[in-house]
């Protein structure tokens, strides 16, 4: 870990954490401005923001993640893929907290809790060697892409603005996965994918209320 990598990713974790994301690219579907939002109910307005929400984590972490295995790896080229990744993901926490400001909701109080923990494991399989790293991408990958088309289900209809983040978070998502399996990723054992469920788990069920 060089001088200037552990400074970079010091300002990702604050530019995460405290600089509003701006979206380098669009979203079909999603509104130029952020003060637009559908005519929801009451009770559907505070369900779609809570969901929104909870994407919104997902996304804060995939920005530790990819940082933390870009801090590890010693590979130039793996360097450079994770890097890229986190520069998609990064959209996709610029689009979520548009839908969170659309919808009158909030991100969750506990996003530095949320980011310092999918960093530290982000070391932790990047130290495990390079294979191991991009398997644990997969995973983490293939479980968000669950998460999201379970999330498509619960969103009310009408909020075709978040719906339509959630479809193109999904498609990425799978690309993500795609292009780690084909880097070299190995299958992870079930017992850690069973652990990251777990974890993924408490992560969304507090996130949905805090």
């Amino acid at each position: 870990m060089t001088p200037d990598r552990l400074i970079a990713s010091l300002d990702a974790a604050l530019r995460t954490l405290f600089v509003p994301p701006r979206a380098q690219r669009p979203c079909a579907g999603l509104p130029e401005s952020p003060s637009a939002s559908p005519a929801l109910s009451a009770g559907d307005r505070r369900e779609a923001g809570a969901l929104m929400r909870v994407n919104h984590v997902g996304e804060v972490c995939a920005q530790a993640l990819y940082t933390s295995q870009a801090l590890a790896t010693n590979n130039i080229a793996l360097h450079a893929h994770f890097l890229r990744a986190a520069k998609e993901e990064a959209d996709h926490l610029a689009w979520t907290q548009q839908r969170l400001d659309a919808l009158g909701a909030r991100p969750s109080l506990l996003n530095p809790l949320w980011y310092a923990g999918a960093f530290g494991l982000g070391l932790v399989a990047g130290r495990l060697g390079e294979r191991v790293s991009l398997g644990f991408v997969v995973e983490t990958e293939r479980q968000v892409e669950a998460h999201l088309q379970s999330h498509l289900e619960r969103l009310p209809l009408a909020d075709k603005e978040s719906r339509a983040v959630v479809a193109q978070m999904q498609a990425e998502e799978v690309q993500h996965a795609r292009e780690a399996q084909a880097a070299g990723a190995v299958e992870l054992p079930a017992p850690v994918k069973a652990l990251m469920a777990a974890a993924a788990k408490v992560m969304t069920t507090v996130a949905h209320r805090i």
